[in-house]
């Protein structure tokens, strides 16, 4: 088998910096963990928040520590910093090749996304953003690594998106759609998912939006790792 992730981000129409921040890291004893974090408002304070947050995990997890326990400590580092008067959504995917197991961790009221080949589900049970409160625990989710596998989180960009129009984005329904095409990729899906949101919200995103696809498939050909990365600039 081999794990996919891709991620597709946009900032928020107008702004020059997004607040969202997610990064990749490889794990200690195998795998890898993608973190992702939206901090509080937009622009550059929140992109501030955000670093701050995901890099503070990633230290953690480089070490060893266990996603929730990162998550928990990234929430009390933030409380403390900024004295619990700002927040930030915090997102963790860990592919865990020691247990073989996809571990979901969330302090996100925007719920997490599943696939199981055309079948999916939302994980959605009640979820606070870390940095108001002293020990703010995260909602976490371990499922076995196997073929045909989709997680899909994403900030709240993509939860608001077609409100200045009174639309909503059947986010579910889309993906759903996505999932029973099978040479359906990671990219494709998070960039389908993008593209529909900025269509929605008419060419002018209502709020900074990052997507991130993790896809668990059958492993073809070598065992070379590849990633791939592209960064539009003006």
């Amino acid at each position: 088998m081999e794990v996919q992730i891709a991620v597709a981000k946009i900032n928020k129409y107008a702004s020059s910096e997004s607040g969202d921040t997610v990064e990749v890291i490889e794990r200690p004893n195998g795998g890898l963990s993608v973190v992702m974090a939206d901090g509080q408002s937009s622009g550059r304070g929140a992109k501030w928040i955000s670093t701050l947050v995901v890099r503070k995990v990633i230290a953690l997890l480089s070490e060893g520590v266990r996603d929730g326990a990162a998550a928990r400590a990234a929430s009390d580092y933030l409380y403390t910093d900024r004295k619990g008067k700002v927040s930030s959504t915090l997102n963790i995917f860990s592919a865990d090749l020691q247990t073989g197991t996809l571990v979901i961790t969330r302090n996100n009221p925007a719920p997490v996304l599943l696939a199981i080949g055309e079948q999916v589900k939302s994980l959605s049970e009640e979820s606070q953003p870390i940095g108001l409160h002293r020990d703010t625990r995260p909602v976490i989710c371990e499922l076995p690594l196997e073929p045909n596998l989709t997680a899909v989180m994403y900030t709240d960009g993509l939860v608001h998106a077609g409100s200045r129009s009174g639309e909503k984005m059947e986010i579910e329904t889309c993906l759903m759609s996505f999932c029973e095409e099978e040479d359906a990729s990671p990219q494709m899906i998070a960039d389908s998912l993008l593209e529909q949101a900025v269509k929605l919200d008419q060419g002018r995103p209502v709020d900074d939006i990052s997507i991130v696809v993790l896809r668990v498939a059958r492993r073809q050909g070598d065992l070379i790792r590849r990633m791939t990365v592209r960064l539009p600039f003006e």
